[in-house]
């Protein structure tokens, strides 16, 4: 288990301050726009940066004060800094070697890192020859080689295509259920977020402002940002839906359901105009202008909306948030 507890670093006009867990076998992503801290409490996670105060804990000793080659932790950096003089057996076997492996042991757990990752045919092939998918991998064998207690990934998948993307998050999340260590995802995006999370946690100018399971953030988060940076999201004042004032309620765009024009009026139902659309194939997601403001609904990639229409906002849906 990997426990970050109450972190703080303080730049000339930003401050850190973060507190998390991560149980053995769990991908906790760190999600937020940039600049909300996510890479600087990976870094210093890492070793790479200091805090200021705090304690980092693995399996309960505090590694706060232990250099960063000492920790035993394994670090996927976004650009992959693979060495472009070495091939893709080289580059694994780097950390061994500064080590003083022995070379047998370094030849066999290359082979067995190589088979996990799905690069058994590589081991002489330069990396500049690679893709980018293959050189994410050498870079998370590298990082496993010397057989870390916890792995650390920075935005791993920002240099690779959107296609290649969904096949190395189903290869990550099939390396943790083999590896059973702790894991640290950073991204800024939501959908990486959800499809890979078994917990998320929303940084906001270097403060969790949210956290929970993919289901409980999107379905139920804490306040408006992170409804909003998780998920498409309508934000209701209170008094504009008959409660309180001061209050801000949470719809998502699934959950509007359209009604003819002169279909009778009840629950919290608003005459409504179609503005626009955008056509996502599965999906079409509609601008539309109603007494309480523009809202943001989704139906069926082929619907078309009439231009004037009724849009019920169903209770049962909306979500009480904070500001």
């Amino acid at each position: 288990m990997l426990e970050v507890q109450s972190i703080r670093r303080h730049y000339d006009e930003f401050d850190l301050e973060v507190s998390f867990t991560v149980e053995d076998g769990e991908i906790l992503t760190l999600l937020g726009a940039s600049g909300s801290g996510k890479t600087t409490s990976l870094r210093i996670v890492a070793g790479f940066e200091h805090a200021e105060s705090g304690r980092i804990l693995v399996d309960g000793t505090d590694i706060q004060g232990v250099a960063a080659q000492n920790r035993n932790i394994g670090y996927v950096f976004q650009d992959y800094t693979l060495f472009p003089h070495l091939n893709v057996a080289e580059n694994i076997a780097y950390g061994l070697r500064a080590r003083h492996t022995p070379s047998h042991t370094r030849t066999q757990r290359v082979a067995e890192l190589l088979e996990l990752v799905g690069l058994d045919a590589f081991a002489q092939r330069a990396v500049q020859t690679l893709s980018g998918g293959e050189q994410q991998r050498v870079a998370v064998a590298r990082a496993l080689a010397c057989d870390p207690r916890a792995l650390l990934l920075d935005e791993p998948f920002s240099a690779i295509d959107t296609e290649r993307r969904e096949e190395l998050r189903r290869q990550l999340i099939k390396l943790q259920r083999r590896l059973g260590i702790p894991m640290i995802f950073v991204t800024h995006s939501r959908n990486e977020a959800l499809q890979i999370s078994d917990r998320i946690i929303v940084l906001q100018n270097g403060t969790v402002v949210d956290s929970g399971t993919p289901e409980q953030l999107y379905e139920r988060p804490r306040c408006i940002y992170s409804a909003r940076f998780i998920g498409r999201a309508n934000i209701l004042k209170g008094e504009d839906i008959g409660e309180s004032r001061g209050t801000f309620y949470l719809i998502r765009p699934e959950h509007l359901r359209v009604q003819d024009a002169d279909a009778p009026s009840g629950g919290l139902v608003f005459d409504a105009r179609s503005c626009e659309s955008a056509y996502y194939g599965s999906e079409r997601e509609h601008l539309v202008e109603t007494a309480i403001g523009s809202l943001s609904l989704l139906s069926p990639g082929r619907r078309r909306l009439p231009e004037r229409f009724r849009v019920e906002l169903p209770r049962e849906y909306l979500v009480e948030i904070d500001e």
